[in-house]
This record gives structure tokens, sequence and C-alpha cells, in this order.
């Protein structure tokens, strides 16, 4: 398998279970997948350091929620140990267009910079 497959699989892996409820819900786990230095420009608005979004994530986590519907994911190793996805998300009709930037670290993959941005139910 060429580096850059295995690059982009392993940010989409990362990204996937950063979406999964069970994952959320464990303080350790969101924190094994966060860059030292991540931020984020949420749906909302807000900035969040990583320190509020383990918080946000963990306490999100814990509520039982489903996790969030995933379409027209995108991926590309845009230098080495960097790769950019793109992708929709659809929770509870609360949808959102994102964007991640995974870095490769000694540590493993991990997401260095994560925006979203709402969207209306009617587009795409």
């Amino acid at each position: 398998m060429p580096e850059q497959d295995t690059a982009v699989d392993a940010a989409i892996e990362g990204e996937l279970r950063l979406l999964d409820p069970e994952v959320r819900s464990s303080p350790e786990r969101v924190d094994a997948l966060l860059h030292p230095e991540f931020f984020e420009f949420g749906a909302s608005g807000r900035v969040w350091d990583r320190a509020a979004i383990i918080d946000a994530l963990t306490e999100e986590g814990d509520s039982g929620a489903p996790a969030a519907t995933v379409s027209a994911m995108k991926a590309v190793e845009i230098a080495p140990g960097t790769v950019h996805l793109t992708f929709d998300t659809d929770h509870n009709g609360r949808r959102a267009h994102r964007s991640s930037l995974w870095r490769r670290t000694d540590q493993g993959w991990r997401l260095y910079f994560h925006q979203g941005t709402l969207f209306p139910p009617d587009e795409g």
C-alpha cells in the first residue's frame, strides 16, 4: 500500500473514531486523538481549545445521543505527515460541512485543526 494511502486511511480512521459516541464519552480516548496544539472553529462560531473540546465531547458522549451520519468524505495528503479531510455530518437534522487537518506525530495520527460550517437541510 502506498504511503499516501496509509496516511489517508489513518486520518479517516481517526476522524471516524472521534465521531463515535463511545470514544467521545472517554476523555482519555479523545485526548489520545487530539494534537497538543489542537483548536477548532466550531459550527456555532465559537473557537475551541483542546481542553474545552475534550470537556464538551465527553459531556456530549455521556448523553447517549446517537452518532452523526457522515457523508461525502474526501481526503488528501497535502504534505508529508499532514492529511486534509472534508466531509458532511447530519446530527438529528443539524447539518454541517466539516474540514479537518490531521498530523502524524510520534504518538500516531492526531487531529490538529477542525472547522464546521452549518448549512440548511435543503442545501448540499
